[in-house]
């Protein structure tokens, strides 16, 4: 030790300890800086690893309730897909998570299908980018390929094939303006389609952003399909973003949904129709030795309304005529139950 205490100093340590001047409790104050309340606080203390590279700004709430909108989005896509292109697309969330804006750009190969997309009235730009591993298979369709295994080439989309890739990316944003109307009425637009994402700098590298990846499968064909959303963007409706209020609203959506689309396959139906003249009875003779001119008498008045039946269920009553060179029915008002004559 630097310095040396000389009898005195002794002495008169031992008189403060005696004198109760000196506290001798095992505590570890004066020695540690810390009594044993602060010590028992600072074991009752949660520390939590913070990376400030990496920072999360969206909730776990906030993340599942965007997880649930996204999983809308995908079979709303897939079901538009199988439609269009003849054949079954299944589409499904693959996962939901926080990256920097330079990690996402960096994961994704090179070239690839990169586009940018506007949000209005949403401020920013969102990024959705489709696997070459796909989008050359359903192009590929799209031309009258079929089921055979296809070489997808390591190159950029040409502009034709550029072209009917946006086909698939404007069923994709209609789908994804449906998902996205319960949080916001917002209009997805295509501003710019790029090979390299590391070429587009919507955001600082290091900005949060949101990563929602799906996977595409047609036939033996798969691919990744990515949705990247910027923090900024999302912000004004981060609100709205809450699991269990969305999950109650997607629920009475849902079936609203189902109705409306029910509705319109109905709508879609055709149906058999044809106006009933009247009905009688004549015998096997006198149908075997009808003519051309022959008359059949019917107990009806010329003068009464025809019976519109559809399905062979009465429905309407109207009169028979022309209309523009075609026959025609016009309806005058509704048919009681069974109504014939």
């Amino acid at each position: 030790m630097a310095d040396v205490l000389d009898q005195s100093e002794v002495d008169a340590l031992l008189r403060a300890v005696a004198d109760g001047g000196i506290d001798t409790d095992d505590s570890e104050e004066g020695i540690g800086g810390l009594d044993s309340s602060s010590k028992a606080n600072e074991k009752q203390r949660e520390i939590h690893a913070y990376d400030f590279k990496r920072p999360e700004r969206v909730s776990k709430d906030q993340e599942m309730a965007l997880q649930g909108v996204h999983e809308r989005f995908a079979r709303n896509l897939g079901a538009a897909l199988s439609s269009y292109l003849r054949t079954i697309i299944e589409v499904k969330v693959r996962s939901t998570e926080q990256l920097t804006f330079a990690e996402f750009t960096y994961s994704l190969p090179v070239p690839t299908s990169f586009s940018l997309l506007s949000a209005s009235p949403l401020e920013g730009e969102m990024c959705l980018e489709i696997s070459p591993l796909i989008i050359f298979p359903i192009i590929d369709r799209m031309l009258g390929g079929g089921n055979a295994e296809l070489y997808v080439p390591q190159r950029p989309l040409t502009q034709i094939e550029q072209r009917l890739a946006n086909r698939i990316l404007e069923r994709a944003l209609d789908a994804l303006a449906e998902a996205w109307s319960n949080i916001a009425d917002v209009t997805f637009e295509i501003t710019q389609t790029e090979s390299n994402p590391q070429l587009v700098q919507i955001v600082a590298p290091n900005e949060v952003v949101v990563v929602i990846a799906f996977e595409i499968k047609m036939g033996n064909r798969a691919g990744s399909m990515s949705l990247c959303i910027p923090f900024n963007v999302i912000e004004p409706v981060m609100g709205r973003l809450t699991s269990q209020d969305w999950f109650g609203q997607n629920q009475s959506s849902s079936l609203e949904d189902r109705r409306e689309s029910l509705m319109e396959n109905l709508g879609e139906a055709k149906l058999k129709m044809r106006a009933f003249l009247a009905e009688t009875t004549i015998n096997m003779h006198e149908l075997l030795n009808l003519q051309v001119g022959d008359i059949i008498e019917t107990e009806k008045e010329s003068k009464n309304e025809l019976i519109l039946q559809i399905e062979g269920e009465s429905k309407f009553a109207g009169r028979a005529g022309q209309f523009r060179g075609n026959r025609a029915f016009r309806v005058t008002r509704k048919s009681k139950v069974k109504e014939k004559i």
